[in-house]
């Protein structure tokens, strides 16, 4: 299967549109029908930000498995300025052994 397969596929999984998803990766309708019409794969320098937009890691797109280390959480609106999205920022800023430290730690907290 193409990896633009695989896209489409996830964005009709989310529910989501070609616009919607067009939008939300900053990657023109025409590139991404293009992909659809000719059977092309988006260029490297895209994949992080589709994989960021579907919620899937580099791995899981390009393979076309799940790596088993990552829940697919629902994709989030957070509002710029807030605490939340500082937080955010934060973490992803943070080395994969860290975000697990954290993710290991806010686990711990919800279970008290």
């Amino acid at each position: 299967m193409l990896i633009s397969e695989k896209i489409f596929k996830l964005i009709s999984e989310q529910g989501m549109t070609q616009k919607t998803f067009a939008s939300r990766t900053g990657i023109p309708q025409s590139t991404i029908s293009d992909w659809k019409s000719k059977k092309l794969n988006p260029s490297s320098d895209k994949i992080l930000i589709i994989c960021d937009v579907l919620g899937v890691t580099p791995y899981e797109l390009l393979s076309g498995t799940e790596s088993g280390k990552y829940e697919l959480p629902e994709r989030l609106v957070v509002e710029k300025g807030t605490d939340e999205y500082e937080i955010v920022q934060e973490f992803r800023q943070l080395k994969p052994a860290q975000k697990n430290r954290l993710l290991g730690y806010i686990e711990a907290l919800s279970i008290q």
